[in-house]
């Protein structure tokens, strides 16, 4: 397996030349397409993605360890894929939609003025999660751990209090109707 420290990738297409298996730290991925690439059994640590297209792409086993995604497409993705050990994330201005976090543990995971429609969080541990300014219309959220979680700021959610662990969660006033969505009540100012 290579090894790849501190380089910097631009203007790749990796959808055809895939990238190549291995182990990459410290390295930041600038304006490439990963759409559609299978990205299974490599290595992230430490990781920059900036203006990335990542859509579809195959995480099998795919170690993501303090990665940072900023301003990226990443539709469909399939986060429960992605090897456990060490994951973690920050997304910033990137679109998540359709993606899946199903079980993972991700605590402490800032999301930053992102769309995140229809995203499956089913049985994830998002507690101290920051969701700053998200989107997050239709998105599951069931069994799922959001304890001291921030959502403040985003908006279109529709979360059950009976079904989620939701302890010291913070919401907007006017974020609080989507916690009371299933009783089909209507909410007035």
């Amino acid at each position: 397996m290579h090894y790849i420290q501190e380089q910097e990738f631009e203007h790749e297409n990796y959808s055809v030349t895939p990238l190549q298996l291995g182990e990459y730290e410290g390295c930041i991925f600038l304006n490439s397409d990963f759409s559609n690439s299978n990205l299974s059994d490599i290595k992230f640590i430490e990781c920059e993605f900036v203006d990335c297209n990542l859509s579809n792409a195959k995480l099998n086993n795919t170690s993501l360890q303090d990665v940072k995604f900023g301003n990226c497409k990443m539709l469909g993705l399939q986060f429960e894929n992605c090897n456990e050990f060490g994951f973690s994330c920050t997304f910033s201005g990137c679109s998540l939609n359709h993606s899946s976090f199903y079980r993972n543990k991700i605590k402490k995971t800032l999301f930053q003025n992102s769309q995140l429609q229809e995203v499956d969080f089913t049985g994830s541990d998002l507690s101290e999660a920051i969701f700053d300014n998200c989107d997050l219309a239709r998105a599951v959220f069931e069994q799922t751990n959001i304890e001291k979680a921030n959502f403040q700021t985003s908006y279109n959610y529709s979360i059950d209090p009976e079904k989620n662990r939701i302890k010291n969660a913070v919401f907007s006033q006017d974020g609080i109707a989507g916690l009371l969505d299933k009783y089909k009540i209507e909410i007035r100012k």
